[in-house]
This record gives structure tokens, C-alpha cells and sequence, in this order.
């Protein structure tokens, strides 16, 4: 069955192309697998809920009939406005709009929230650009610029709300326009796209602008929200959509609602934060997280920006599903929200999740795998600027800036071939972790930190899980012991100052490009002569290596500019004659690099890359493999060209596409 619907429409129909309905919604009642639902051009001021699931075999789809013409979006006209003082003018709707949600008098807050809770959960926005709240009146009428602000000139238009009785008052300062010849909007609805239900799998949503909802914070042991997400199910399709202007998150791929561990940290204090993703992590098996019943969904060709948390979140939701062709930017820029759960994507449990070929620029961090990145890989995307503007304060809560960040994981997790810009490219307080094959111009960060914390005078490990190799069932509990990386075949550039006058004395380290803060780590055959195979097992003598740092592997590398190198690295390129330049060029709409990388990689090889090569990871003792447990040769590069006999470091396979429009 195919049903039509068309905001334009004269009067409500019966969902034929004669009589189509209003609303979406009308048809996300009846819809049943197999349907379709053909959505005309127009603006759909509404939330779905789709009521019904599909099949693996029989889809349920929602397409837009002219791409993006069709807006799902979380927001009402703001009008009647009347001037207060200056630039400053006010008006008042009443509370009747909000139901039972009132997101001016919800607080963004939860576990994992480190700004103060001051900010609400709804926003203003003047033509489709979200303005800034402020805490008092006062600091709405002056306008001023944000330190923090990420874009200080768009920080001046301000807003603040206040309740008077049933009606909720707006005062905005729109910095000499009239808003009543402008186009206001204020977030009225918590999402835009997403089933009340559990278990409504096998959707496909095609082609809409999905925008503007008052979402709530999206902490890992808390139900997450999102402009659109399945609301933990399986097999949805989210494709060539444009998601934008979420308070918090875009897309939501994870958490249910769970009343006994929601938010538990916020609301009662005395378990830590931490613990309660461990019970998470357990009770969500108790309610269905399985490989069967949960994830494997598609994100595809999408167009994510301007979110205040994340772009794309998830945790547990996203495991076994794929994120590709997406551009990711301005995630977080406001500094208006901040704590430990933002970025363009931000995934808990990504296991074997798929992140490749994605554009992701100007957010506090590119891609953030927190938990469990067993089995996830993270190939040919292109990030940079990933950091906040030079000069730009960083606000209270705010998290430290990186293209790449796996926290507290025990592998295998897979980076490869990767264009990494940024001045912080990867972030690894974790273990199990291969880098093959990428441009890195910036610096290792958390290498043998971050991960444990010193309490009460002791050290207290923060152990996390790790699983039956692609699966969702845990396998065991565990600390970080850091190590057990493999680094073959990347360039790396000193492109960066390393002693950036701007940089914070917590950041100096970050700066320094290349391999050698390794050297800490014994390579294979150092570890492996600590356990005596041919003596009686003595549990006490073997215990302090038990616990001690893992072996790395490290290979194949060029260094440039003064990059540092691993101490026991044997086969390498360490130029330290020539001064190589890398610089990112927007063409238009395209990207591309103008260096000479290429003349300087001339005469150097290195090996190829494989499962047998990366082995496996220590704890999970899963190795590096295709979700579908296949062997991974990296033979493929950053275009999908095939690797020669000649194999040269970095993320292309031939040396003159260091030109071509990436």
C-alpha cells in the first residue's frame, strides 16, 4: 500500500494521491511492512511516532517526494513580537502548546553533564540559526560577545525566558532587526521522528530536513533522545536526510528507557557514574540487547550539523550498523552545553560498528567511541578542525578537542586510512587499538592515561567489558592496561607548532606529532619472555606482569618535519632533511590538499596489512576481522583504489592523488 501526505492539502483525506493526509503522523498510525509513505513538499509541524514495525523482507518506508523539501520539524512560528528596549523585544505564548513537555521549564542536566544546569532544553531560532540563552535579562539586553562562543559574532543574538503565570515570556535581542519581518521559530516538541515504543524495526526514512526539537541530554546509562532515531530496534534505514538545530542530539541510535537505572547518578549520587554504565551495559541484556533484536542499522549520505551535543549518539543502540557518506560539522560550537558526551559522533558500545567515508569538520570531536569499540572500524573519512578557534576560551564543562577518540576500550579497534588534520588526531586511553595507513598531522593524546582515578588516597580502575566476539553477550570485566596497539603505515607530519604559545601546559603534549610517547610499551617478544612456559605456573611471580603494560607493534611509518619516532621501530622514513608542507583547499563544494608529501615518499615501502599481521586483541582475544568474521586486507585505500606491490605509507595507494578532490 502506498499512502500520500501533503501539509498543503485542503482537508484531511484517506491517505490516497487524491486525498492525501495532513500529516505524517496520520499515516505512521496504519502504515504496516511493506507500505510506503510518500510525503509531498512543505513544512510538517509535528512528531512521528511510527506505530507499527516492518520486516526485514518487507520494509516500512517514509520517503519525501522531492529531496529535503519535506521538513519534519520540532518547531512552531514565534510571532507578535513587540520591542522592550533597544534591540531587545518580547512576546508570550502560553504553556497550552508544550503538553507535557515544557522544554522552558526543562533543564538540560544528567549524569555526565559538567556545565552549569542553566540552560533549557528549548531554543529560539532566527532564520533557521539557533540563538544563545542567557541566564538573566540583563545579559539578553547587552548582546555581547561569548568567549566561548565558537563563532563569537552569532553568540550576540541572545534570548532569555521567564514564566508568568500560564504563559511562558520571550525576550530576544535580534541586534537591530525587526523579528516581525523575520522568520522566528521556538522548539515546542522533545523529537521529530522517533517510535514511543520499543521493538518498531525495518523503517527506511528517505530524503527529509528533519529539525528544531527541544531533546533532552543523552548520557550512556540514561533513555536517549534524538531529533530521529528507532528507540532501540532493529534495521532501520536513515538516508540523504539533513538533520539540524537539535538542542542536544541529531540522530539517536541508543538507549531505551530503563526507571531503575535512569539516571541514577543524577538523581540519587551515591553510586558512581561510572558504575551505573557497567549495570547498564548488564541489565541491557535483561531487556533484549541482542544481536538478533537490536541495531544493525544504516545511516547513510546525511547531512548532520549544527546539534549542541552530539551529531550522532548512541549507546548499546548502534551495535552492528553502519555510518557512511555523511558530513558531520559545527557539533557543539555554542559552548553553551558541555560534558563528557560530546561530539560529531558519539557512540558506547560500538561493536562492530562501520564509520567510513564521512566528512566531519569544526566539532569539539570528531568521532568519540566511549566503551566497547570491539570489532569497530573507522575508515576513509576525512577530518579537520576538529578543535576550538584559536583565541576562543574554553567553556566551563567543555571537553578537550580530537579527531579520533576511543576511550577505555580493549579492542580490536581499526583506524585506517584516514585523512586526520586536526591538532589533536587520536585519542587513546584504551588497548587493542590499530593504526594503519592514515595522514596524521596532529598528536597522540591520553596514551597511558585517562582512564583510572586516584580516590581517597588509592587507585581505582575503572574496568569495563568486553565481549563474545561479535556479539553482545559479555565476556568479561577488565581495567586498561595500555598497549597492545599496532601503528604500521601511517605518514605523520609535525604540522603544528609543538610549542603553541596558545596551547595550555595540559595541552603541550598533545602537540607533539608522532610515535614515540610508545616507547613506554615492551614490544612482543620483551612481554612475552616475562611468562616462563617451561617452569611450574607461580600466580604470585607472574602477577606484576599480568598487570603491566602490553606489547605494541609499530612499522612501515614516515615521519616528516621533525616527527617524533618509536625507539625500537625498524623499517621506517624518518626525513629529517626536508620541510614538507600540508595544507587543506576548499574548492567550491570539494576538498583538497595541496602538498609535496608525495616527492619525499619516493623509494620507500612498506609491508601490506592483514588480520594475520594485527592478530588479535589481548583481552577479548578477538582479532582485528570484518564483522562477518572474514579476514581484513587493508589493500584498499582512502579512494577505494587497490594497493600495488608497491606499497607506500599514508592513505592513498598512488602518489599523484595527493592532488586529486578528495
Amino acid at each position: 500500500m502506498i499512502y500520500y501526505v501533503d501539509c498543503n492539502a485542503k482537508e484531511n483525506g484517506n491517505g490516497s494521491e487524491k486525498m492525501p493526509f495532513l500529516k505524517i503522523g496520520d499515516a505512521a498510525e496504519i502504515a504496516l511492512p511493506g507500505d510506503e509513505v510518500i510525503v509531498l513538499p512543505g513544512i510538517y509541524r509535528e512528531a512521528v511516532h511510527p506505530r507499527h514495525a516492518g520486516k526485514e523482507s518487507e520494509r516500512i518506508t517514509y520517503r519525501s517526494k522531492v529531496p529535503l523539501a519535506a521538513v519534519i520539524t520540532g518547531a512552531e512560528e514565534l510571532s507578535g513580537w513587540e520591542n522592550y528596549r533597544g534591540n531587545v523585544w518580547t512576546t508570550r505564548v502560553h504553556n497550552d502548546i508544550f503538553g507535557s513537555y515544557h522544554p522552558y521549564t526543562t533543564f538540560v542536566c544528567g549524569d555526565w553533564y559538567f556545565a552549569p544546569t542553566v540552560r533549557h532544553t528549548g531554543s529560539i531560532f532566527l532564520n533557521d540559526l539557533a540563538m544563545y540563552e542567557t541566564v538573566t535579562l540583563e545579559e539578553c539586553i547587552k548582546g555581547e560577545i561569548d568567549p566561548s562562543a565558537w563563532n563569537g559574532e552569532e553568540s550576540k543574538w541572545k534570548w532569555y525566558s521567564e514564566q508568568d503565570g500560564g504563559d511562558t515570556v520571550f525576550y530576544a535581542n535580534f541586534q537591530g532587526l525587526d523579528p516581525n519581518h523575520e522568520k522566528v521559530e521556538f522548539s515546542v516538541r522533545r523529537n521529530c521522528f522517533m517510535p514511543e515504543e520499543n521493538g518498531i524495526g525495518y523503517i527506511t526514512v528517505s530524503g527529509f530536513t528533519i529539525c528544531k526539537a527541544a531533546t533532552t541530554w543523552a548520557p550512556p546509562a540514561a533513555y536517549q533522545d534524538g531529533m530521529i532515531g528507532p528507540h532501540w530496534s532493529k534495521g532501520w534505514i536513515i538516508e540523504d536526510c539533513e538533520v539540524y538545530g537539535s538542542r542536544c542530539c541529531g540522530i539517536s541510535l541508543g538507549k531505551y528507557l530503563d526507571p531503575e537505572n535512569e539516571m541514577y547518578f543524577y538523581h540519587k549520587h551515591v553510586k558512581s557514574p561510572t558504575q551505573m554504565e557497567r549495570d547498564a551495559v548488564c541489565r541491557g541484556q535483561y531487556h533484549g540487547w541482542l544481536k538478533e533484536n537490536i541495531g544493525s542499522h544504516i545511516i547513510r549520505r546525511c547531512h548532520v550539523h549544527h546539534c549542541e551535543q552530539t551529531g550522532i549518539v548512541g549507546r548499546m543502540g548502534a551495535v552492528f550498523s553502519t555510518i557512511e557518506d555523511c558530513h558531520i560539522h559545527h557539533i557543539c560550537n555554542s559552548s553553551q552545553l558541555g560534558g563528557a558526551e560530546t561530539a560529531g559522533i558519539k557512540l558506547h558500545a560500538a561493536i562492530d560498528v562501520t564509520i567510513r567515508r564521512n566528512h566531519i569538520h569544526n566539532s569539539i570531536i570528531g568521532v568519540w567511541l566511549d566503551w566497547e569499540a570491539q570489532g569497530a572500524r573507522i575508515s576513509q573519512n576525512l577530518m579537520h578542525d576538529n578543535e576550538r578557534p584559536a583565541g576562543t576560551v574554553q567553556a566551563k564543562g567543555a571537553m578537550f578537542s580530537t579527531d579520533v577518540f576511543i576511550e577505555v576500550g580493549h579492542g580490536p579497534t581499526l583506524i585506517d586510512n584516514n585523512l586526520l588534520l586536526s591538532k589533536v588526531s587520536v585519542s587513546i586511553p584504551s588497548e587493542g587499538i590499530a593504526c594503519v595507513h592514515n595522514l596524521i598531522l596532529g598528536g597522540f593524546s591520553l596514551i597511558n592515561s585517562g582512564v583510572d582515578s586516584v580516590i581517597n588516597g588509592q587507585r581505582e580502575p575503572r574496568y569495563t567489558p568486553y565481549h563474545i566476539p561479535h556479539r553482545t553477550e559479555v565476556a568479561g570485566f577488565m581495567t586498561i592496561l595500555h598497549g597492545d596497539d599496532r601503528i604500521y603505515n601511517n605518514i605523520f607530519v609535525q604540522q603544528y607548532p609543538a610549542d603553541d604559545p596558545e596551547a595550555k601546559p595540559t595541552d603541550h603534549e598533545y602537540a607533539i606529532v608522532g610515535t614515540a610517547p610508545f616507547d613506554i610499551f615492551p614490544t612482543y617478544e620483551e612481554w612475552i619472555g616475562n611468562f616462563n612456559f617451561e617452569e611450574e605456573p607461580n600466580m604470585e611471580a607472574l602477577a606484576t606482569h599480568h598487570f603491566s603494560h602490553l606489547p605494541v607493534w609499530i612499522g612501515g611509518n614516515a615521519y616528516f618535519n621533525g616527527a617524533t619516532v618509536f625507539g625500537k621501530e625498524k623499517k621506517k622514513l624518518n626525513d629529517t632533511e626536508h620541510i614538507v608542507s600540508v595544507k587543506l583547499v576548499k574548492q567550491e563544494q570539494n576538498y583538497c590538499l595541496d602538498t609535496d608529501l608525495a616527492e619525499y615518499l619516493e623509494g620507500f615501502c612498506c609491508d601490506l596489512i592483514d588480520s594475520d599481521t594485527l592478530g588479535k586483541a589481548f583481552e577479548p582475544e578477538q582479532r582485528f576481522e570484518n564483522p562477518d568474521g572474514s579476514a581484513i586486507v587493508l589493500d584498499r585505500d582512502y579512494f577505494d583504489l587497490k594497493r600495488t606491490n608497491a606499497i607506500i605509507p599514508g592513505p592513498f595507494a598512488d602518489p599523484k592523488d595527493y592532488g586529486r578532490v578528495l
